[in-house]
């Protein structure tokens, strides 16, 4: 297992908060690693390149500003054909040094020298074994494997299988997702063979979220029977909480209705705040059952650290 070194410095917990579009801010941010966890934001809650160079700057000087080490933070590049923001996006990074780069929808090898020329970190977002192993075969440091029940952009793989199959053949980060609400759950990823837990779902619901109030009270409310997987919200199959996909008019009994990512994202890079999908339409994993609350990030953290150490983590 392998924590790079360049991760370590401030973390007190192998948790990786993920970025969560339109629910991932600052605020997220700041308070995760000022609590010894790893904070991400997408670059896309952003609305234009200068709005996440001022985002960059926010973060650092804030944890620049505290008395003890801060852990690592992050941004999520899309890195699909049709995001026309990619390469201004990614040059601020490289200005800002941004620790970790977190690459979903697509992979780019000149991406990832970039990063790697300033001592970053590039982790790559995988759904199945195929990706998988293009994206060991690219170079990138870390793999994200998204299993089933994840929220969001989810994929089908138990975790046993998606992990063992790729240890067999990664030696760099592996970071475990889907349904991880718990200390318990975080030691468990690890007995797997995973590196760090990767927590979305969980981190909606705190008071640091910018998720709505009706989108936590929502989570509060859910089972997994209330979390439906399809491609009608992207063009990618995702888990989304079937109410809100009957809002939106999207009908949770027919999932495999399909709209254009190309189509989709475009539109959250142009007009987000007119765009339907995704801001009325709720991400989120079947780890729901699990999630009874509403913290801060403080308490919450501090519960898994509790958890943890009750338990015992492996080494």
């Amino acid at each position: 297992m392998s924590i790079p070194a360049q991760l370590q410095p401030g973390l007190k917990l192998p948790v990786i908060a993920a970025p969560m579009f339109l629910v991932s801010g600052p605020e997220l941010v700041i308070a995760c690693c000022q609590q010894g966890i790893i904070g991400t934001f997408p670059a896309l809650n952003q609305r234009s390149t200068e709005g996440v160079a001022e985002w960059l700057v926010g973060i650092r000087q804030s944890l620049s500003a505290l008395n003890k080490p801060a852990a690592a933070f992050g941004v999520n590049l899309i890195v699909h054909k049709t995001n026309p923001r990619l390469e201004a996006d990614l040059a601020v990074c490289i200005e800002q040094r941004v620790p970790l780069i977190i690459t979903s929808l697509g992979l780019v090898s000149s991406l990832i020298e970039r990063v790697h020329a300033y001592g970053g970190l590039v982790f790559h977002d995988v759904t199945t074994l195929r990706h998988a192993e293009k994206a060991a075969a690219a170079g990138v440091d870390g793999l994200i494997l998204v299993c089933s029940g994840a929220g969001g952009h989810a994929g089908l793989l138990n975790p046993f299988a998606f992990t063992a199959a790729v240890r067999r053949f990664f030696k760099g980060t592996v970071v475990l997702a889907g349904c991880i609400n718990t200390g318990h759950e975080i030691a468990a990823a690890q007995l797997l063979g995973a590196d760090f837990a990767y927590m979305g779902t969980r981190f909606i619901a705190t008071q640091e979220s910018r998720a709505s109030d009706e989108y936590k009270q929502m989570i509060l409310c859910a089972g997994p029977g209330d979390v439906t997987y399809t491609p009608a919200v992207s063009g990618v199959p995702g888990n989304f909480l079937s109410e809100s996909l009957l809002h939106a008019g999207i009908d949770p009994a027919q999932p495999n209705t399909r709209t254009s990512i190309g189509a989709e994202l475009a539109q959250l890079v142009t007009k987000q705040e007119s765009t339907k999908a995704w801001r009325d339409v709720w991400s989120a994993g079947q780890g729901v059952g699990g999630i009874g609350d509403i913290p801060t990030v403080d308490e919450l953290v501090t519960r898994l650290c509790a958890e943890c150490e009750k338990l015992g983590r492996p080494e």
